[in-house]
């Protein structure tokens, strides 16, 4: 697989919180990435299309893949109704010509929207046909020693059945899932990897890939030799770089591992 042919890697602005999100873009350019995934959240420049395209415009970094405000931080952002931020956040990604959203399964208490959930993943796909919508992974949550599940039906999209989705490894770590045979289970429905890393249950760590005990490199290596042409973002927590220049080195760090990763020479087909 040459450069040209790999998967492109993204950054999620989410990677340069506490920064705004115009520096996610500044430092996509700088550092190299293709583009960015836009995590729409309280930041109100997140939620404006026109102001990201004039910023993905502005530094020739194109918008690669829009995250759904679903997070408990976000409820209501745009609106309290989760449909229909689903429904901006693909109507944003057509603005844009992103070709991925990414969205969490319903939470429990989301009772309509959760029985709703695979009749909208529908509609909008029948609406926005060049759009995929990629279900992630999340996982349960600890309290003392109750374990809960904050999703419906399951913290894992592939219970359900979904036609995309959108594999995390720090979540794989925090749920006690090995990324691998998720990988297998998504099979040609995985289109979209958060690249981070963790380390045990209980933790939703997004540390820099390699510093965890994730098999980012040994997927990233099986997609490049299978051929694989979804996307990448990296999508880590940079809150205790210390500074800026830490920042743009964790980076860096992450979008040389994931490039060397992909980096797989094929065979030529017999």
């Amino acid at each position: 697989m040459t450069a040209s042919e790999a998967p492109p890697v993204l950054l999620s602005t989410t990677s340069v919180y506490p920064e705004p999100t115009p520096v996610a873009f500044e430092l996509a350019r700088r550092l190299g990435y293709d583009g960015v995934e836009l995590m729409v959240f309280t930041d109100p420049v997140s939620q404006d299309a026109a102001v990201i395209k004039r910023l993905s415009d502005h530094y020739g970094v194109p918008v690669g893949a829009v995250h759904a405000p679903c997070l408990l931080m976000t409820q209501r952002v745009w609106s309290p109704d989760p449909w229909h931020r689903l429904r901006r956040s693909v109507e944003m990604a057509d603005h844009l010509h992103a070709p991925m959203v990414v969205v969490h399964p319903p939470f429990t208490w989301q009772k309509e929207y959760a029985r709703r959930f695979p009749i909208v993943l529908d509609e909008l796909e029948s609406l926005f046909p060049h759009i995929t919508v990629a279900v992630e992974n999340m996982y349960p949550v600890k309290m003392g020693k109750r374990k809960l599940r904050p999703y419906t039906p399951h913290w894992d999209p592939t219970r359900r059945g979904h036609n995309a989705y959108t594999l995390d490894f720090s979540h794989c770590a925090a749920s006690g899932a090995d990324a691998m045979e998720m990988a297998q289970r998504m099979g040609e429905k995985l289109r979209h990897i958060h690249l981070t890393d963790g380390t045990k249950p209980g933790l939703d760590e997004h540390l820099i890939p390699g510093r965890g005990n994730q098999p980012c490199a040994r997927l990233l290596r099986q997609l490049a030799l299978q051929g694989w042409d979804g996307a990448i973002t990296v999508e880590v927590s940079t809150r205790k770089s210390g500074s800026r220049l830490q920042r743009e080195a964790d980076l860096a760090e992450s979008l040389e591992f994931a490039r060397e990763a992909m980096a797989i020479q094929r065979l030529p087909s017999p």
